[in-house]
Parts: structure tokens; sequence; C-alpha cells
């Protein structure tokens, strides 16, 4: 009798996002998560709340010493100094290229469908403003005083300059590094696992996290802001699916349908976490295992893409500037546009990949058009929603550019590319086998009598 193909990671986590978005309306539409009810303190605030924390804290977890192991094994591997800053170069360039035309993509079809326009509503909600960093201050920054509190943080720019620093003088000490780069290399594979063993629990917390957001935000404010919420998710489509698949197929040659098939699960855990960073370490294991991109270059564009590339978030940018200066009734004419565009460009450089991150952003925008920052108000509602759309298309352009990047490299295995079953997970990746145990445990013994 045929042994029966285990089911693959990317269907389980399908079937929990599909469950979730199900139960999460459900429990919202008949009303059963209303304030202190059983439903609402126990399971949707409670194991719902619990489940969904605990796996984007151990994705969290993992993102530092993954990304810090990776670069350093990636510059090792580069192995040419030139070469890393060919990478870094291509990277930064499409980064900034792609969200420029993610915006322009924003306003001008928001500006085409006149959204906003004779809108008056009124919200209690407020929003506390920020200030744009100025450009020299994001240059400073990158620089660590101290590099265990940039670790502490989570300060990716930080991270990436010094894990960068450390790879290039590794490659200058030379054969005496040896010891150094084998323990670096070991613990970048130990990490990797690690990320095979928390995405093992993925379709369970994809299933919770999509539960309780649709259980609290359900399809009522959707409604409300029906003409923002199109626009700003058509334009996310027309930004994934035409402008990104496009500039794949242009620079690369891959295809974009199978570029797409092999995103989908880390798109869905995107959509889950609403956090480029918190996705990290599932981007770059699709990005490598998958896609066939070599560490050496998606260990630098997958953690600098996360910082610093943010497609998804200068399109709600550009369509939520256009829609409060209707509402408003504000002119900004071409100069004001232009303005949103060139600091929604410059704002990303010097903004976290973190939930939330958008609101800040557009509030440094909006202070600098003249905008009242207390519109932002009005699309406080829908924005976690729409938050985790558009965090769905920042990952996929840090993808996209690494193909790109990789491929003008030669660092492409496009044998891994083309084969739709590259890197796929299934319950045989968690097994651990008895013979490596008992090698372990031979070890370990040894150790002990000496």
């Amino acid at each position: 009798m045929a042994k029966k193909k285990p089911m693959s990671l990317t269907v389980k986590v399908l079937i929990g996002m599909a469950l979730g978005i199900i139960v999460g309306l459900g429990i919202n539409l008949l009303g059963l998560n209303g304030s202190g009810t059983f439903i609402n303190e126990y399971i949707v605030n409670g194991l719902f709340l619990i489940i969904g924390k605990m796996f984007v804290t151990a994705l969290k977890m993992l993102v530092v010493p993954l990304v810090i192991f990776s670069l350093i094994t990636g510059v090792i591997g580069i192995g040419d100094i030139r070469a890393l800053g060919k990478v870094g170069g291509k990277s930064f360039a499409l980064y900034m290229l792609t969200t420029a035309i993610a915006i322009t993509v924003g306003i001008t079809l928001a500006v085409s469908l006149g959204i906003g326009e004779g809108v008056h509503m009124n919200s209690a909600a407020t929003f506390t403003g920020k200030e744009a960093p100025a450009l020299s201050s994001v240059l400073i920054n990158i620089i660590p005083s101290n590099f265990i509190n940039a670790m502490a943080q989570g300060n990716m720019l930080q991270i990436i300059f010094f894990s960068i620093l450390i790879g290039i003088s590794i490659l200058m000490v030379g054969k005496k590094a040896l010891p150094v780069v084998e323990l670096i290399e070991i613990g970048n594979e130990i990490m990797m696992k690690m990320v095979t063993i928390v995405m093992a629990v993925a379709p369970y917390a994809v299933f919770a996290l999509l539960a309780k957001a649709m259980a609290n935000l359900g399809l009522g404010l959707l409604a409300d802001l029906a003409g923002y919420v199109l626009v700003l998710i058509g334009a996310l489509a027309i930004h994934l699916f035409v402008v990104l698949m496009s500039i794949l197929k242009l620079l690369s040659g891959k295809s974009p349908l199978m570029f797409l098939k092999k995103m989908r699960e880390t798109q869905i855990f995107a959509f889950s976490t609403s956090s480029s960073n918190a996705t990290i370490p599932v981007t770059l294991r699709t990005v490598t295992e998958r896609l066939g991109v070599d560490n050496s270059v998606a260990s630098f564009t997958i953690p600098f893409g996360a910082t610093i590339n943010m497609d998804g978030t200068a399109i709600m940018q550009g369509v939520a500037t256009v829609f409060i200066a209707n509402a408003y009734g504000v002119d900004l004419g071409t100069a004001g546009y232009l303005t949103v565009i060139l600091m929604s460009v410059l704002a990303s450089i010097g903004t976290a990949g973190v939930p939330g991150v958008g609101l800040i952003m557009l509030s440094m925008v909006f202070t600098q058009v003249g905008l009242p920052v207390e519109g932002i108000g009005l699309i406080l509602g829908v924005d976690r929603l729409l938050d985790m759309t558009r965090t769905a298309v920042n990952v996929s352009g840090d993808a996209a550019v690494s193909v790109i990047v990789a491929k003008s490299e030669k660092k492409l295995d496009e044998t891994i590319y083309d084969d739709p079953n590259a890197g796929v997970l299934t319950d045989d990746d968690l097994d651990i086998s008895e013979k490596v145990e008992e090698e372990l445990a031979e070890v370990v013994h040894q150790v002990h009598e000496k």
C-alpha cells in the first residue's frame, strides 16, 4: 500500500487562514464578542490572543541572531568586498525605485477616482504626529554606538552595518579565522532549523491571529470607508501583480507565476503578523530554499528590504493623502503630490518594519504638506486590516528584488526556482534522526569522560 503523501505546510497555512477568517467573522456577525462575554474574554482576547502573540514573539526572537549569522555567512560567501558593494547598490536602487513607483500608483489611482470628495466625517479618534527624521540623523544612526543595545532594540540598519563589518574583518584576517567561520556557518544552520520548528505551529497561529482580527474588526468599518479601502486594495493588487511581476520578468527573466506560487506561504505569514521584521525568518527561508537565491545575496537583501522597502506602506500613504486632502477640501496640487512621493521614499529609509509604522510615516508626510494630522483618525479603524495586506506586498517586493539582484550577480540557482516542489516543508522535516541522536550522545559522553 502506497504511503500517504504528507500535507505541505503551505496547504495547512491556507486552511488555517480560511478557518480563521470564517470563525472570526462568524463571532463578529453573531455578536458573540460583546464586552464581558465568555467568547470575548476567554476565546478572542484570551486563547486566540495568547497563541497569536506567542507565535509572533517566537518569530521576533529569531530575527536578530538569524540576520547576524546569515549576513556574516553571506559576506564571507561573497568573498569580495567590491561584489558586496554591488549587491548593496543594486538592492538600494531597486528598493527606492519600487517605493517611488508604488506611491505614484497609489496617488494616480486615488486622484483619478476622486476618493474622499464630498466626504465630511467627524472622528473621535486622535493621532499624535511625528516629525520626519533629518537625513543626517538617519545616516549617523546607521552606525551603532552600542551593538548590544542595537540587538536589544532590533535596530536592523545598525545590525546590518555591524554584521557586514564583522564579515569584512573576517575576510581580512584570512585563514586564522577559519574556526570562527565554521562556528558562524553552524550557527546559521541551527537558526534555519529553529525557523523550521517555529513554522511547524504556523497553521494554528495563523488561525488564531486572523480569527481575533476578524472578530474585532468585522465588516462594518469597511462599509463606512468603502471607497478608501477598495482603492487602496486595488492599488496594492496593481503594484504586486502588475508592477513588481513586470519588473521581475523584465530584469530576471523568471516566471512571475512560479514566484507568486512559492511566495504564497510567506505572504500569509506577513498578512497575519503585519510586520516585515517579524516575517524575516520566513522570507529568508523562502527566498533561499524555495526561490534559489544564494545566501550571500539573500542575507543582505531581505533584512535590508524589511527595513527600507515599504511598497505597500508607500501606496497607503499616497491613497490616504488624497483621501484626507479631498475630505478636508485641501488642494495639494502637483507640487504637493511630488513632495508626498519624495517624503515617503525618504521616510521609508529610517523607519522600522513593525505593525502600525505606516501611520507614523503618514503623520510625517501630512506635517510636511500641511494636512491636518488628526485626519488620520478617519482611517484608524480600518488600518489594522489594511496594514496586514500591505505587509504582504512589502515582503513580496523584498523577495522580488532578491531574485533580480541574485540573477544579475549569477547567484540564483534556477533549478531550484523552476522546481515547484523545491524547499517544501512537511512534517518529515521535523523528524530527528535516531542515528544523529546516538552520534551526539556519544560525543557528549566522550567529552565527559575526558
